[in-house]
């Protein structure tokens, strides 16, 4: 009686699990969108990349934990070359700037420095976080403050990333497809 008990228990548990999969396995594709053709079908992903392509060595899809492949970071990188960087680290997912003229005034100096935090790979509105922090020491070099400032300038440098990045990731897929196109194994043979 026992072992029925178990055994129960043990079907119970399978038919809820792949009764809640059985909606997210077998979603209907409709003709117009996906091609009937198997070659056709491969390539169509490979050229809007998704999947993986063996073959060179190169995968397609995924994350990526390095930074040549982060559209993100290289626009970041490509906006902020007017100033060197402290501490850039990809992992951590932060870029900060050394402290750079932000234009004197009559009462001292002011220095400014950039942070940009990523808080996803992917290429959004919410995806960076920027703030900027001011350095103001009198002109004798002493009484230095340090205060983060909110500033024009924050949108407008994320503005700028975002359609760096856009445009990195435009070329890209463009660059993608057109390798493809030229290479893949599953072009259509004409026939005689």
């Amino acid at each position: 009686m026992h072992f029925i008990k178990k055994y129960f228990i043990f079907l119970t548990l399978i038919l809820l699990i792949f009764s809640g999969c059985s909606s997210n396995i077998f979603r209907r594709a409709d003709v117009k969108d996906v091609p009937i053709n198997v070659n056709q079908r491969v390539a169509k992903n490979i050229e809007e990349g998704r999947g993986i392509r063996f073959g060179k060595g190169s995968f397609k899809g995924g994350t990526f934990d390095f930074a040549s492949s982060n559209e993100l970071w290289r626009a970041s990188m490509d906006v902020l070359d007017f100033v060197p960087f402290s501490n850039a680290s990809y992992s951590g997912g932060v870029l900060i700037t050394e402290w750079f003229d932000g234009n004197s005034n009559k009462n001292g100096k002011r220095e400014l420095k950039i942070t940009v935090r990523f808080l996803t790979n992917e290429i959004r509105s919410d995806a960076l976080d920027i703030s900027i922090h001011e350095r103001k020491c009198q002109n004798n070099g002493t009484g230095c403050s340090v205060n983060k400032i909110t500033s024009k300038l924050e949108p407008e440098i994320k503005l700028a990333i975002l359609k760096r990045a856009a445009t990195l990731q435009k070329n890209q897929f463009s660059k993608n497809a057109t390798e493809y196109r030229g290479k893949s194994p599953f072009k259509e043979k004409e026939g005689p």
